[in-house]
């Protein structure tokens, strides 16, 4: 009986090596596909946040604008409103 024997031989030792770096490579090629299809969802989701982002900034200005309409309003009824002499300013 061998006291140093080796547990492998080296065509054993090649085949678990050609297997780990198929392993690593399929999983590689997994990752690589994971992440191009969470790009994509990262993409939609900017794409999205755009527009939601170009509505609300088009609302803001339209609330603006009407917030200057009125008070344009307001000053043309005062301007168009007469004033008895007895009525008092306020």
């Amino acid at each position: 009986m061998q006291r140093n024997r080796a547990l492998y031989t080296e065509e054993r030792v090649r085949q678990l090596f050609g297997r780990m770096r198929d392993e690593l490579r399929e999983m590689g090629e997994r990752h690589a596909a994971e992440v191009a299809s969470l790009r994509r969802e990262l993409d939609q989701a900017r794409a999205q946040f755009d527009e939601l982002r170009s509505v609300s900034l088009a609302r803001q200005r339209t609330e603006v604008e009407l917030a200057d309409l009125r008070r344009l309003r307001d000053i043309g009824r005062a301007r168009a409103a007469e004033r008895g002499p007895a009525m008092p300013l306020n």
